[in-house]
C-alpha cells in the first residue's frame, strides 16, 4: 500500500532514499521550492526551470551516480547535477531494462 501524501509541498518525494522530486505544478529558475522526505518539509531553490511531472535534484548529484527515484535506481547521471537542477534525459542515462547493461551477459 502507498504511504500517506503529506499537503504543503511543491514537490512529490516518493522513497526517503530518492535523490529527486517530481514538481507537481510548472516551476521557474530561482523559484524556492518545498518538498517533503517523510515527516519533514524541505526547501530547495531551483536552478533550471521544471515542467510539470518531471524530476528535481534534491541534492548535488556526481558524475557516475545511480540516480534513485520511488527508492529504485532509474538511471545513471552522465555529468555532475547541481541541486535543484532539472533531472531529465539530458543528464541522466537510463538503465532499466537495458539488455547491454544487465550482469552476466557474454562479451
Amino acid at each position: 500500500m502507498a504511504g500517506k501524501i503529506e499537503t504543503g509541498a511543491d514537490a512529490l518525494v516518493m522513497d526517503e532514499q530518492d535523490h529527486v522530486a517530481t514538481a507537481i505544478r510548472e516551476m521557474q529558475a530561482g523559484e524556492r521550492i518545498q518538498y517533503r522526505k517523510g515527516e519533514e518539509l524541505h526547501e530547495v531553490t531551483l536552478v533550471d526551470a521544471i515542467p510539470f511531472g518531471h524530476k528535481i535534484a534534491l541534492e548535488t548529484i556526481a558524475k557516475g551516480t545511480e540516480v534513485r527515484k520511488y527508492g529504485e535506481v532509474i538511471g545513471l547521471s552522465n555529468l555532475d547535477i547541481a541541486q535543484g537542477a532539472h533531472v531529465h534525459v539530458h543528464n541522466i542515462e537510463g538503465i532499466r531494462g537495458r539488455g547491454d547493461q544487465a550482469k552476466g551477459d557474454a562479451q
